[in-house]
Formats: structure tokens, sequence, C-alpha cells
């Protein structure tokens, strides 16, 4: 008899305080049970690792539920079935599912969404730029925004793996000019160089308010915010009549541990008639067909490229961690089981 894999999972420990250290998680081996009929087993490839888990980590009232204490940290992950007890999800399947850290998985065929095996498509970019990560830009931009031909556009993060896939949206969309601030003169020159920005300025250089003014001297329309705080203030600055931010994640406050002062220049919402919208990607999941079409199109086509940092090693997922929480990828961070 065949013994069941023992799977590695990653546990929240403690809730951080401030910036998160490894001491907030543990590593736990665990024997994986039986299948029962109707389940299947995973053996991942790649697993997520994403800012917005960080606000999962704190027991604050968020969107979704916190991550209980002990708990393993969910999140995107993608592999192909090791073990079924189903026909119609035979060995070897390709699968993307939502129960993160760990080099396995298992449960109800349901959990688990088939994917077409595509030769010579990595299986990586089904978690970001193909999967939720593309997606939570396109929705950014397109519903929340309302952006339109022509327009200027402002990202902030816009190196992340949300924000470099942003920059590339806006111009299938006919952004007219299109502006980022990232946090190295590294990550500013790929901006222009690869990913097809107008203007990149990296925000350690000085207040962004003025070189978000000297970048956009005309003014901007759209805010796509990943970073809060001064850049907000900045965009609500530069806004022109009209203008429309949607406001996707405040990764400059996640590890504060003082209450953060709100913008100083909320009044030009009104002599301005500027629209806020904060947005999080499961209410608008009925746009998912038209974004995999869309962006399946423009990436088949080459007008969409990407950079990944990839840690190896299920073990090394909280120093990935880590690493993405100060700035240390560029594009869509990743774990290589």
């Amino acid at each position: 008899m065949t013994q069941n894999p023992t799977a590695t999972r990653i546990l929240l420990a403690s809730r951080p305080v401030g910036w998160p250290t490894a001491e907030d998680f543990r590593i736990e081996h665990t024997a994986l049970a039986d299948l029962a009929p109707g389940e299947v087993r995973v053996r991942n490839e790649f697993v997520s690792v994403d800012p917005y888990m960080r606000g999962r980590m704190s027991d604050a009232r968020s969107y979704v539920a916190p991550y209980a204490i002990g708990a393993q940290i969910t999140g995107g992950a993608i592999g192909r079935v090791v073990a079924t007890t189903l026909d119609s999800v035979p060995i070897g399947t390709l699968v993307l599912h939502q129960q993160g850290w760990s080099d396995h998985a298992q449960g109800d065929a349901a959990q688990f969404r088939i994917l077409p095996d595509i030769p010579g498509l990595p299986l990586s970019v089904r978690l970001h730029v193909l999967g939720m990560t593309g997606m939570t830009a396109y929705v950014g931009l397109v519903r929340i925004a309302s952006l339109r031909e022509g327009e200027t556009v402002f990202i902030s993060g816009a190196a992340g793996a949300v924000g470099t896939a942003a920059g590339q949206i806006a111009r299938h969309l006919g952004a007219g000019r299109v502006i980022g601030s990232a946090g190295s003169p590294e990550k500013v020159a790929l901006l222009t160089e690869k990913y097809g920005y107008d203007v990149a300025f990296d925000y350690h250089d000085g207040p962004v308010r003025e070189q978000l003014a000297s970048a956009a001297p005309e003014g901007i329309d759209v805010f796509f915010d990943n970073v809060g705080g001064d850049h907000l203030e900045a965009a609500l600055d530069a806004f022109r009549d009209g203008g429309r931010a949607a406001l996707c994640g405040a990764i400059s406050g996640y590890n504060s541990t003082e209450v953060q002062a709100g913008p100083d220049n909320m009044a030009n919402l009104i002599t301005r008639g500027l629209t806020l919208r904060g947005f999080t990607l499961g209410h608008h999941l009925d746009l998912s067909t038209e974004f995999q079409e869309r962006m399946t199109t423009w990436f088949e086509n080459g007008g969409i490229v990407y950079d990944e940092t990839i840690v190896e090693g299920i073990e090394h997922t909280v120093d990935a961690f880590l690493a993405m929480m100060r700035g240390g990828n560029i594009g869509k961070m990743l774990v290589r089981i």
C-alpha cells in the first residue's frame, strides 16, 4: 500500500505588529489523509505571494476574514493532480486553487479550477498577468476608473505585479500618457524601457507631489493606486476636473503601528468633481471572460511582457513574502515548489 505524502505547510504563528518577521510564521509537516469520494490531491508547482496577505494577518475588519492563528496562509497556487477519485479530473490535470502556502493541496474537486494545458505557456503567468493580478489591473482601469482614450494615467507602485500589468493594459485601452512611480532607479528604468511608461520617477528622490507635478504638468485624469499616503495626496493635487481614482492597495500603511494621517487636500474632491473608488476583485468576477479574451489576445500577439521574481522551495515562502514587503521583487513574486 502506497503511503500518503507529507505536506509542508506555512502557518501564521502570531499576528505581526509593524513589519512582519520570520517569527510570525511556522513551518509544519503534515501527513495527508486518504482521499474521500469526490476529492483530488494536487502537487503545487507555484504558490503566490501578495501584498494583500499582510492585511489578512491583522484581525482588523476587512473585505475578507483574517487568517487564523495556527492556520495555513491561503492564496493563489497552481499545480497538477497527483491522486484522484474522479474520472473527470484525471492525474496530470492542471488546476488553479486558493489553498495557498503548501507544496500539496487536497479537497473537494469543486475547490480546484481546471485550466487548459497550453504548450509553451509558462504556468506561472496564470498567477499574475493572465490571472487575478492582471484582472485586478483590468477591473481597476475599465470598470472603476472608466479609462477613456487619450487620457493621462498615473499608477503608483508601478513596478509591482499589478502595476506592470496596469501600465500595459492602459496602453492597450488607448491611454494618451502613462506615468508611474517605483522604489529604485533600476525599477524606474524598467518602467520606461520595457513596460511602455512615458515617464517614471523614484519616490525616494523627493516629495511625490513635486515629482508628479513635473511628470504631468497638465494634470492627470486617472489614478490607479497601489500605495496610498503621499501618492494619493499627490494625485489629488494633480487631477484635472472629473478625475477618477481606482484605489487598489495602500501598501505604504500596511506595516504602520500608528494611525495614518489622511490627505490634506480632500477639498479637491469637491472643487474638481473627483471620484475616489476603492475595490476588491471578488465583486467584479463577472468581467472574467472579457478579461481573459482580451488579455490572452494581447499576450499571444506579443503585446504583454512581464517580470517574475522567483524564490525556490516552499520552505522559503516566508523569505519571499518578507522580501516582497520591502520591495525586493520586480514584477510578480512567486515561490516555485
